[in-house]
């Protein structure tokens, strides 16, 4: 019986472990809807929005949008190489109180086909929300 207690007890604090460590991934009308806490771990993607970005010292200042929404992000330290506006892009961040997502990582497509999955099937999905809320539907 003891032995079954303490199977359950690290069984849960496995779990409960196991959880704090995933990172999900969201797009910024995923973070619109979710209405996700500051300061959880998550990864944001989608497109730099052209002409968003701005450089200040090691501070680079964007925005990323799934062009149904868009969040601006902070970040501290080199972009990648092949980070460019109007191209793919996953972050990897908080949410601060104000909204902007500081991001500790960014990550960059690989060449001009590639398009980072969860990025791709984001702005697909953004594409038929916006489609869909601008539609109009009569009622009857």
């Amino acid at each position: 019986m003891l032995g079954m207690l303490g199977l359950g007890v690290a069984t849960a604090l496995a779990l409960t472990a196991f959880r704090d460590n995933l990172v999900f991934f969201y797009s910024p009308s995923d973070v619109a809807a979710d209405h996700i806490n500051p300061g959880r771990t998550f990864r944001l993607g989608g497109m730099v929005e052209k002409d968003s970005v701005k450089h200040e010292g090691d501070v680079t200042e964007f925005r990323v949008t799934d062009m149904a929404k868009t969040i601006g992000v902070t970040y501290r330290g080199q972009l990648p190489d092949l980070f460019r506006e109007g191209q793919g892009v996953v972050t990897e961040g908080t949410l601060d109180p104000d909204g902007k997502f500081v991001a500790r990582e960014v990550l960059a497509k690989h060449d001009e086909k590639y398009m980072p999955p969860e990025v791709a099937n984001a702005l697909k999905r953004a594409g038929e929300q916006q489609h869909s809320t601008n539609t109009l539907v009569e009622k009857p």
